[in-house]
């Protein structure tokens, strides 16, 4: 009897580009939720808007460079970088900040270099990287989150303060928006209290919560367990999310136990700001990370060892986008050191690429 035979792999992973991406989507929900509870809608008008202008910006770069629209535009890409840059952002920013840093993200760091699979940067870190460094004073309208003495708007005070600008009669500026944690704890620092006077603040103590600022930890958790979910399913590499958590956590630890009153401890560096965001859902974009085992660590590594520097000693409060775009340039370098040894193979066998070039040109 004649069998046929076929190649392997025999078991093959049913992994799209499109399953992949509403996974990860799916998985943002319940950090999302967390953040729509504890801040107000403008997580929500942040995610619409992103996500309509992402769309328009995906189908206009497709019809320019003659490219089919449709299979583009659902498979959820545009869609997670829109709701990156969109949780990225602060909840009472104007629209058309929005606008600009999502059409810059999708047309510039994204269909410049080709598209989808051929961009070196995060597109929705450089979009957050724009916006900042061009509109610092609306990059700050961070809505308090939902403690007893601060009231959120309603849905139609968001939209007219988020699309004209209107702040309702009874509020100002002031009384809606304030300093994130981190934003608060760096000030502070700057003017000489230590961390423990800066916790035991009747005005910025309520801020810190348990562990990493009210509101925030508890949306760091679930974008935590989400990200274990996803490494689990082997939707992402668990190699980079330890890596920057693990760096960071280190680094953290080593400074709060050399000068306590000076340096905020680890777990306010874990539970504040968009660390488990960046960790498992950012650093992760399998694109624009290091591809070998070892360059992964490294990559993860590095991502949190800048974070800990900007948040320390630069003049950002957060440094997550700047961190992940450098680690990003540090790409091709990680992967060229880091390629594994081909099987039956010694290292010193393998040609180096410049040496072969000047050869060839002796």
């Amino acid at each position: 009897m004649q069998f046929k035979t076929v190649s392997s792999p025999h078991i093959a992973q049913h992994n799209s580009v499109q399953g992949v991406m509403f996974k990860v989507l799916l998985a943002m929900v319940p950090g999302t939720i967390a953040m729509v509870v504890f801040f107000g809608w403008g997580v929500l008008v942040n995610l619409i808007l992103a996500c309509v202008v992402a769309l328009g910006c995906e189908a206009l770069m497709l019809w320019l460079r003659k490219r089919p629209i449709k299979p583009y535009i659902t498979d959820g890409s545009a869609l997670l970088t829109a709701c990156l840059l969109a949780l990225a952002l602060p909840q009472l920013a104007p629209w058309w900040l929005t606008f600009i840093g999502t059409a810059f993200a999708i047309i510039i760091a994204k269909h410049l270099y080709g598209g989808l699979g051929f961009n070196p940067f995060n597109p929705a870190m450089v979009g957050y990287v724009v916006v900042i460094i061009s509109f610092p004073k609306e990059m700050t309208q961070w809505v308090p989150p939902l403690l007893e003495e601060h009231i959120l708007l309603s849905f139609s005070e968001t939209l007219r303060v988020i699309f004209s600008g209107e702040l309702p009669l009874t509020y100002d500026w002031d009384a809606i928006t304030m300093a994130t944690p981190l934003d608060t704890v760096k000030t502070q620092l700057g003017l000489e209290l230590s961390i423990s006077e800066i916790e035991s603040h009747k005005v910025y103590g309520p801020m810190f919560g348990t562990v990493g600022g009210f509101g925030w930890e508890w949306v760091n958790a679930l974008f935590l367990a989400s990200g274990l979910y996803l490494a689990l399913k082997r939707v992402i590499d668990w190699r980079i999310p330890a890596g920057l958590i693990l760096s960071l956590l280190v680094l953290s630890n080593c400074f709060a136990l050399y000068d306590y009153a000076s340096f905020t401890p680890p777990t306010f560096h874990l539970f504040s700001g968009g660390i488990m965001l960046a960790a498992f859902f950012i650093a992760t974009d399998p694109i624009t990370a290091a591809t070998s085992t070892r360059g992964r660590w490294l990559y993860g590594a590095g991502i949190g060892v800048f974070i800990f520097i900007i948040r320390t000693w630069g003049s950002y409060p957060d440094g997550i986008a700047f961190a992940v775009l450098l680690m990003n340039m540090a790409v091709p370098l990680l992967d060229y050191y880091t390629m594994p040894r081909a099987f039956g193979h010694r290292w010193n066998e393998f040609p180096h690429p410049h040496k072969e070039h000047n050869d060839e040109h002796k």
